[in-house]
Formats: C-alpha cells, sequence, structure tokens
C-alpha cells in the first residue's frame, strides 16, 4: 500500500541561514601532473611556465603555491603556447587553427586567468578573397614579433601571415607569400619544387624587423620586414625540422629528419649559402631518427651548448625518448621513459647581455617535468616542488591523514629527504619562481597516501595547494621473484603483480637496520571442508636479515590463507592490533606478540566462486547481470498487479493534497520498495569494512576495546577484546594474549553490503583515532552518555543504541541499481560566522557522483551537490574524504581534483602576479569567453568573481554580467525538521530505454550549451585565486 506522510512544519529560516555558514561546494585546485600536455611555454621575465593539454586546459605555474587554471571553449588540443613577455598573458593555438589570447587579470589583489580574445583562421577562399593573396590554410607554427604587438604565422602553403596580437585581426598588405620567397632563391634549386611548409619562425633578439624562416624543404632565409627582402639565404637539401638563431644573430642552427643539425654562419660568405660551416650526425653514420628540435646556447667560457631532442640510431635506440645535451667533448644523453612533448632553457634574455649562460634545462614529458641544473657539474636533477608525476605506477587506493603531529610529520620528510638527498650546490633552486603566494600557512598538517599497482606506498603533503611528495615505501623487497621487478611488471597481468595477498605491519625509525621479518599465516578458511583455493599462490618471502633504509620498517608479515586479496584493514596502534578481511573472511592479529587472535570464515555454502580467484570476474558478472534481469522482471510483474488496486488510492491522495494546499503541508517522497538480495548471492563473504572502538558491547556500565567487522551480505560482527593494559609509566603492555569475543551479531533486512561503520560518543561525535586523546591532538570522548553505533550500507544509514543494538533512526537511500552509496566518511564542519561553532556530519557520495551530507546521530539531509559525473566510474571508485570536510578523486590516472563541502575550510590557489603592460595597451574583452568550471570537463559550482576577502568584487558589478541562476550558487538543501526517514530521488531499474534516453539527453544537452548566449556564457566565468 502507498502512503502519503505530511509535515506541518516546513523550512526554518534560522537552520537554512546556519547550513550556508557551514556548507559550501568548491572545486579548488587540481593536484598532479596534467593529463596528456601537448604544448609548453615560459616566460622568461616573469619566471612562470605554462602547459597545454589534448583536453584544452591551460595551466600556469609559478612559485610554489602560484597556479592559474583556464579551460578552452572546444575541447580541441593545444599545439603551440606563447608567452607575451613580462605582460601575463599568452597566445595559444589550437588544432582547430584558432588562436586564443588569455590574460592574467587582477581583482584586489587576487590573480585569476581568463580568456580575452580568440581568433579564427579563415577557411578557404583567403578571408578577402578580392585581394589575390593566398588563403590562409593550416596554421604550423607562430612567432611573437615586435615586443609581443604582432605575430607571424606560418602555414602549411607556405605563407607568413601577421597578425596584430592586442585586437588579434589579420594585418593587410604584409603576407608574405612563397613566391616572394623564391624570387630571390637561384633558379637551380627552384627546380619545380615547392619550398613546403613553414615549419620554423625564429626573431632576432636585438632586431625585430628580422625573422628567420625555415621551410619544409630545408631552405632557411632571413627575411627583413621593414625593408621586404632577404637578407640571408641558406639552401639546404635535407628535411627541416627546427631552427635556432643564436642571440647575436651570427649563427643559425638548423636540426633536419635524417639525425644530423647543421650550423650556418649568418654574417659572413656569400648568399645564397650552400653549404653549412658545421654539418654532423651526432649518433651517425647509421640512420638516425629526426631530431625533432634544437637549441643553441652561448656562454662566455666559449663552451656553448647544443640541447636537441631526437636523433637516436633507428635500429638500436629507435624507440627511446632522448634529449641530448652536448657542451664542448660532453654528451649526455637523457633518456626518459615517456615521450618528449617540449623543453626551454632558463638563460639570460637580456638585451644587453652578451651571452646565454644557460642556467637550467627544462623538459616537459608525456607523463613528468624534469629540470636539470646546467651549473652544478653533472648537471643534476632539480627536485619539482610541484607537478609530482602521481601515476609513476597506477594508483589503487589512497587514504587522507588529517592533523598529523609535527613531531611526525618531520620525522617523515626526514626518512624522506634521506632516500633523495639534496644536491650540495646551492644552485640548483627551483628556478620557476614568478608570483607571490599569498594564502596563509596551514595550521594543521595532511598527509594523502597513495598506494600503487607495483607495491610502494608515497606519502604526499596534502596541507596547501601544491602536492609534494614526503617520502615513498617500497615493499616489494620483502619477497622473492623470479626476475626483476620492473620486467614482471610489464609482463603480468593486472591480479599478478603486485599481489595483494598480505598485510604489512610497519614501524617508523630514524635510523637504517638490517633485521629479519617476522612471518605469520592465517587460515580464514578454518579447515572448512568442500573448498578448494584455485587462485595465485602466495609469495615466498625473503629469509634472513634484509637491509631497511630509514623510514617505515617492517615489523610483522601476515599471509593468509587462501592468498586471496585484502579488502578492508584497520590498524589500532595503542592496542597494537591489526585487523584485516578477504573475500573469505576476517582475522585479528597482534603484532606486538605476533601471534594471532581471532580467524573467522566469512563464506557461505555456494560461494565456490570466492574460491576461483581473479578468474572468476566473468562469471561472477554473468551471474550478476542474471540476477539483476530476474529482478527487474519481477519488480514490473508485481507493479502491473498493483497498478488497478492502487489507483483509487492515488486518486484520493492528489484529492486530499489538493485540499491541504502546497503552502500548508509538505509532501515527502513515497518510499519505494526494496527487495532484498538472496542470501546465496556469489562473494557474499566479501568483508568490507573493519573498524575498531572502545565502547559499551557487554554492558552499559563497562567500555571496553572492540572490533567490528561488515561483509558484502550485509552482516555486522562486533567483538568484544581483552587487551592487556600497559603498565603505569610504559608503554608496553604485559605478554599476555589479547582474547576477542563474540558480542553481537547483526544481520541488515535487505542484505545490502555494508559500506563503513563508527561509533558515537554521548555527544553524537564519532571517537578519536588512537593516541589523540591521550596525547591532546583530540578531544576526549564522552563516556558517560549512551553510545551508538553507525552502520552505512550501500542502501540506508542506520544509528543503532549500545550496548542494546536497537535501531534508534535510519535514512533509506533508495535501494536501486541508481543510486547507492559508495563512500562514506565523518566530517567536521566549522562555521565561517563564528569560530567556536562546528557539526559533525555524514558525507556520502553516490554512484551517480552526488555528494549528500547528513546530520548525526539524527542522519537529517543537509545539502547535496553534483560532484562527479556518473559516466567516471573511476574517479567515484577513487573518491576519498577527509576529517574536515574536503575530498580528493582522480579525474585523470595522474591528476586529483580536490574539493571542498566546507565554507569555512577550503584550500585554493591564491596568488598575485606583477605584470608589466606596455604603453597605450588597452584592456579588450572578448565578447564570448566562456570556461567550464574544471579542466576535465567535469561539472562543478560556477563561481562568480571574488576579492581576496571572499566578498563580491565590485569589478564585476559594474560590467552588468548577469548572475547565473540561484539553484547553481546555493546548495540543494533537503529540509528534514521532523523526520529523517526520507527517500532520496533516485533512478530505478537500469533498462536499454533508460539508456537510450540518457543518450539522448547528452546530445540535447550538446546542442543546448553550443546555443548559449552571450549573457549566458559570460556567467560561466571561473575564478581562480
Amino acid at each position: 500500500m502507498m502512503k502519503f506522510r505530511f509535515r506541518r512544519q516546513g523550512a526554518d529560516p534560522q537552520r537554512e541561514k546556519l547550513k550556508q555558514e557551514l556548507f559550501a561546494f568548491h572545486k579548488t585546485v587540481e593536484h598532479g601532473f596534467p593529463n596528456q600536455p601537448s604544448a609548453l611555454a615560459f616566460d622568461p621575465e616573469l619566471r612562470i611556465m605554462a602547459i597545454g593539454t589534448r583536453s584544452g586546459a591551460v595551466k600556469i605555474y609559478g612559485a610554489p603555491g602560484v597556479e592559474f587554471t583556464g579551460l578552452h571553449r572546444d575541447a580541441a588540443t593545444v599545439t603551440q603556447m606563447h608567452f607575451l613577455p613580462g605582460q601575463g598573458r599568452v597566445l595559444t593555438l589550437l588544432d582547430d587553427d584558432s588562436l586564443h589570447l588569455w590574460e592574467i587579470v587582477h581583482h584586489d589583489g587576487c590573480a585569476h586567468l581568463e580568456e580575452a580574445l580568440h581568433f579564427q583562421a579563415p577557411s578557404r577562399p583567403c578571408f578577402d578573397g578580392a585581394s589575390g593573396l593566398p588563403s590562409l590554410t593550416h596554421i604550423t607554427v607562430v612567432l611573437l614579433v615586435a615586443a609581443g604587438d604582432m605575430a607571424a604565422l606560418g602555414t602549411e602553403g607556405g605563407s607568413i601571415f601577421f597578425l596584430d596580437v592586442p585586437t588579434l585581426t589579420l594585418l593587410e598588405g604584409q603576407t608574405l607569400g612563397p613566391d616572394e620567397v623564391l624570387r630571390s632563391v637561384p633558379d637551380d634549386y627552384r627546380c619545380g619544387k615547392a619550398l613546403g611548409p613553414v615549419e620554423s619562425l625564429q626573431g632576432h633578439l636585438r632586431d625585430p624587423t628580422k625573422i628567420l624562416i625555415g621551410y619544409s624543404r630545408g631552405l632557411l632565409v632571413i627575411w627583413n620586414q621593414a625593408a621586404r627582402c632577404a637578407e640571408r639565404i641558406f639552401l639546404g637539401n635535407q628535411q627541416l625540422e627546427s631552427v635556432c638563431w643564436e642571440r647575436s644573430g651570427h649563427t643559425v642552427v638548423s636540426s633536419h629528419s635524417d639525425g644530423s643539425y647543421a650550423i650556418w654562419a649568418a654574417d659572413t660568405g656569400d648568399s645564397p649559402a650552400a653549404q653549412p660551416t658545421v654539418a654532423t650526425t651526432p649518433y651517425g653514420p647509421f640512420p638516425c631518427k629526426a631530431i625533432n628540435k634544437v637549441l643553441w646556447r652561448s656562454c662566455a667560457s666559449g663552451e656553448h651548448f647544443v640541447i636537441f631532442s631526437g636523433g637516436m640510431p633507428r635500429a638500436s635506440y629507435g624507440d627511446r625518448h632522448c634529449v641530448s645535451v652536448l657542451q664542448a667533448e660532453t654528451l649526455v644523453t637523457l633518456d626518459f621513459t615517456s615521450r618528449v612533448i617540449d623543453f626551454f632553457t632558463v638563460h639570460s634574455t637580456r638585451p644587453e647581455d652578451e651571452f646565454d649562460e644557460p642556467q637550467a634545462l627544462a623538459v616537459l614529458l608525456e607523463e613528468e617535468l624534469v629540470v636539470l641544473d646546467l651549473q652544478t657539474p653533472g648537471w643534476p636533477a632539480v627536485p619539482a616542488p610541484y607537478l609530482a608525476p602521481l601515476h609513476s605506477s597506477a594508483i589503487t587506493c589512497s587514504a587522507h591523514v588529517a592533523n598529523v603531529p609535527a613531531k611526525l610529520w618531520a620525522r617523515i620528510v626526514s626518512a624522506g629527504e634521506q632516500q633523495s638527498p639534496q644536491p650540495a650546490s646551492g644552485a640548483s633552486s627551483w628556478p620557476i619562481t614568478g608570483g607571490r603566494n599569498l594564502a596563509q600557512e596551514p595550521s594543521q598538517r595532511g598527509l594523502l597516501l597513495t598506494g600503487h599497482e607495483d607495491g610502494t606506498v608515497r606519502f604526499w603533503d596534502a596541507s596547501g595547494v601544491a602536492l609534494r611528495p614526503l617520502y615513498k615505501l617500497c615493499t616489494a623487497g620483502l619477497f622473492q621473484t623470479d626476475c626483476e621487478h620492473t620486467d614482471s611488471l610489464a609482463q603480468a597481468a593486472e591480479d599478478d603483480w603486485p599481489p595483494f595477498r598480505k598485510v604489512l605491519v610497519l614501524e617508523l625509525s630514524d635510523m637504517p637496520a638490517e633485521q629479519t621479518v617476522g612471518v605469520a599465516s592465517l587460515d580464514l578458511l578454518q579447515d572448512r571442508e568442500g573448498f578448494t583455493w584455485k587462485g595465485h599462490e602466495r609469495l615466498s618471502p625473503r629469509l634472513g636479515p634484509l637491509p631497511w633504509p630509514a623510514g617505515f620498517q617492517p615489523r610483522a608479515l601476515v599471509q593468509c590463507l587462501p592468498p586471496a586479496a585484502v579488502t578492508a584493514v584497520t590498524l589500532h596502534a595503542e592496542w597494537g592490533l591489526v585487523a584485516f578481511g578477504t573475500s573469505h573472511g576476517f582475522g585479528l592479529f597482534d603484532y606486538l606478540r605476533r601471534s594471532p587472535v581471532l580467524a573467522r570464515c566469512t563464506l557461505h555454502p555456494s560461494d565456490s566462486l570466492a574460491m576461483e580467484g581473479p578468474l572468476s570476474r566473468v562469471k561472477s558478472l554473468k551471474k550478476s547481470l542474471r540476477q539483476s534481469f530476474r529482478r527487474i522482471r519481477k519488480s514490473r510483474a508485481s507493479g502491473k498487479k498493483r497498478m488497478v488496486a492502487g489507483s483509487k488510492l492515488q486518486e484520493a491522495n492528489a484529492q486530499l493534497a489538493e485540499q491541504a494546499g502546497p503552502q500548508d503541508v509538505e509532501v515527502t517522497p513515497v518510499q519505494r520498495r526494496i527487495e532484498p538480495r538472496s542470501a546465496d548471492d556469489s562473494l557474499s563473504g566479501v568483508v568490507r569494512c573493519l573498524y575498531f572502538a572502545d565502547t559499551f558491547l557487554r554492558d552499559a556500565a563497562h567500555h571496553g576495546p572492540t572490533m567490528w567487522a561488515g561483509t558484502n551480505s550485509g552482516s555486522v560482527f562486533a567483538y568484544a577484546l581483552e587487551v592487556p593494559a600497559a603498565v603505569a609509566g610504559g608503554e608496553k603492555r604485559p605478554e599476555r594474549a589479547v582474547e576477542a569475543v563474540l558480542g553481537k551479531e547483526v544481520q541488515l533486512m535487505h542484505r545490502a553490503p555494508v559500506v563503513a561503520i563508527a561509533v558515537l560518543d554521548g555527544r553524537g561525535r564519532p571517537l578519536p583515532e588512537p593516541y589523540e586523546a591521550s596525547r591532546d591532538l583530540a578531544q576526549a570522548p564522552d563516556m558517560q552518555g549512551g553510545h551508538a553505533v553507525l552502520i552505512a550500507s550501500e542502501e540506508q544509514f542506520k544509528v543503532f543504541t549500545l550496548p542494546k543494538v536497537s535501531a534508534k533512526t535510519k535514512f533509506k537511500l533508495t535501494a536501486h541499481e541508481g543510486c547507492r552509496v559508495r563512500k562514506v566518511a565523518l566530517a567536521t564542519f566549522a562555521s565561517v560566522a563564528c569560530e567556536d561553532y562546528s557539526e559533525t556530519c555524514l558525507a556520502c557520495l553516490t554512484n551517480l557522483g552526488d555528494v549528500h551530507v547528513f546530520s548525526v546521530p539524527g542522519l537529517r539531509p543537509q545539502v547535496h551537490y553534483a560532484c562527479i559525473r556518473k559516466e567516471d566510474i573511476s574517479g567515484i571508485a577513487s573518491c576519498v574524504f577527509t576529517r574536515h570536510g574536503q575530498g580528493f578523486y582522480l579525474i585523470s590516472p595522474s591528476e586529483f581534483e580536490r574539493f571542498s563541502l566546507s565554507a569555512r575550510n577550503i584550500t585554493e590557489p591564491l596568488c598575485s602576479l606583477d605584470v608589466r603592460w606596455p604603453q597605450g595597451a588597452t584592456h579588450v574583452r572578448s565578447q564570448e569567453s566562456p570556461k567550464l568550471s574544471q579542466a576535465n570537463g567535469t561539472p562543478g559550482i560556477i563561481l562568480a568573481p571574488q576579492s581576496c576577502d571572499g566578498s563580491p568584487d565590485p569589478i564585476c558589478k559594474e560590467a552588468d554580467t548577469p548572475e547565473p541562476p540561484e539553484a547553481m550558487l546555493s546548495p540543494m538543501s533537503i529540509d528534514s525538521a521532523t523526520s529523517a526517514d526520507t527517500t532520496l530521488d533516485t533512478t530505478g531499474d537500469m533498462t536499454v530505454e533508460d539508456v537510450k534516453d540518457f543518450l539522448g539527453s547528452s546530445e540535447e544537452s550538446e546542442k543546448n550549451l553550443r546555443n548559449l548566449s552571450e549573457e549566458e556564457a559570460r556567467a560561466c566565468a571561473i575564478l581562480i585565486k
């Protein structure tokens, strides 16, 4: 029977105001390395660097904490980027032949990146068909001349067009066609062949009227734009790849497709010159690959630098990604693991300086950024304070640790410094230092831990905008392997390496040590008959003493039997216990005594697939699909039977609702019927979560250590632990065994998987972590009032009283496939209006990518936001919440997106940049400069420009920019003042028709996006502080 429940009480204005002071959704910063970089630029005056990506993102970096991000309207690849020196403006070229001018704009001391103008190259015929000029075909190269006021555009047809940069308009009458250049070329060189595309354009540092033009055929021309004539011509016969013009103008260096480079004298000799002064193939004489780019940097010592990419022998090293650095007789080949995108040198660009004197070399690769110190002997690498490659090995899991004590932080930093000692020379500092970081020092230190496929755990400083690597923990050295780890990683399948069938307990040590690791085994099947493990064998640990560097050193190794993947793990350092779970059960291990405490098998008699290891995924998927379709058919059949009987009831309820009026009552959504899951579902014994708590389990008068375990079938096991108390004044507890007794066992009605378990104290707050209360890092829990346990499943949240374990309150999240809980965390939200006021709430991420916030222990919905696209399955699976209302999720294999649910606790770039605008320059704004809120295209709250203190910017008010809709600025709040038993809107059973509807809606959305008006497009601008 369908029921309507009415509430007389509406929304509370004071509570709505308090919500605005506690909650606010922001996507703040993207940590890590840009995904699929495609272009690179450097401003030597401002000392800032820009990186463009294939998705159309523009990211500018300066000193640590100085970051600017923008996104082109069209998701086109950024092929070239050029800074206007000292102006804080960058010109980008996309693969659709469009040019975009970006500028860093200041509002009340805060800077952000905006697109000022854009230019679309006209298609054939030319923009002025009556002029008879050659057509502006595909743009191949861009050169900024005359201090950035004019740009030369080289094209595929061999013509060069000139563009006025402040207005991005073509200059008529200055186009240079290939026919005009051919008039200065000898007749025997023409021989009926075209010059080919313009491969390179270089400007003269001291004379802006001269341009060095390089054509694909090999012809080099020094063109005087003022006199409209060719001053020097170099008749190259090899296909040209790149050109570099030495700062004095006396030397020209060209690189070619046969792996050679040539040096031409530009100030002496005959013109045209038929032969270069020097021509060499560095890795010859065998056939070599092309040298894609070459740089010549002069030094006062006479030992000049020649830096080039490519040129390796085809047969031996044709698949290598190399950059070679040559100085005098010294040749160093830098062999990288990913493709070279571009590189530049940090050197003097002042016209009065006679030599370049390069300080550093920056190489942008497809997977990382490498910077070398060219002033220190040996040219060591300079550690990067940001743009760290998160994905040196694929990320498999992540966790965040908040409020790290200062002493522990210092020990972790010290261990990381011993792993990668800094060069002794003080000259090897980070060369990209532009801008000023205006953000305050973080009050608390936060660690982001990432687990990787190669068995490493990396520690990152996540306290501020720049994600900085601190320490790397390697676990592969514990086990015997048949081959090197790098080889096995390339050859093994997904589940072969690393075999996460082990639990390691590691202890932080400040000194290197050589010790034997204690190995223990725990049989989770408990000799149960009828089960045969068909998966991989467990790894063999290395025997004998092993050397371990300073840092986290293994104390105990626990191997599960059968050796299945560990699905859940938790550690209590104060009690010396570690709990772990697999698809077969869970175990408890005392790592102080190195002895097992408990083993519990959670397998159902029909869980035969759990014994087959990773090979059973296909069978499990097929069975899951069959069961899903059976539920769909069953629900449809039962729905048809109820349709006739319930039609009259629906009419009566509708009439009653109309009589009451929408202003007097508020109707709660109707509860949807939840289909219970079968008890014999495959993999029902998988342990999903484990939890330690000091609470009341046996009776209401005595509290003690407990362990909680939740499984895939909705079962919760609570064990009372007898942990010997430590001797007064000592840290070690007596050598007495820990005992575990089953206290409670809860079976959820609909057998939904248990996602998380947490115990709340008498004030409704979560219990502190181990050692936090004893070392005054957190407030001591209330042990006087009654405790409660919060159990979060994929379908609902439920609070039970302790020790009776009776249901107190619940919130049902719709149980259809369209909306399930994926991640849950308890977080503290501080008020922006009152420093002393805060609330502890439950943050939840669903499989639709929405984030919901609930009060605890009442479980009343507060706000919900659209955070991640529901199609981004990997992003939803990788999400991790922090304890202060923030979160991280992967937007690409190499980038974490950071978001904040708190109105007060926000980590975002707040910086400024001193720019030099040329005299007479006007601030021209484009009529259409829309930018999405995130570089990866994920949805987010559209932010209006704000000043440093968060108040609305007065400049933006004068521009009469229409405000975004209210629904985009304010959180979608769900009031539940009197009832916590509410169902959220979500989709039902997924069918083929639903998929078709979704595809159609996506096409309509794209069509609507193209038809945005100028006012709507302007409202999509973002503010990046």
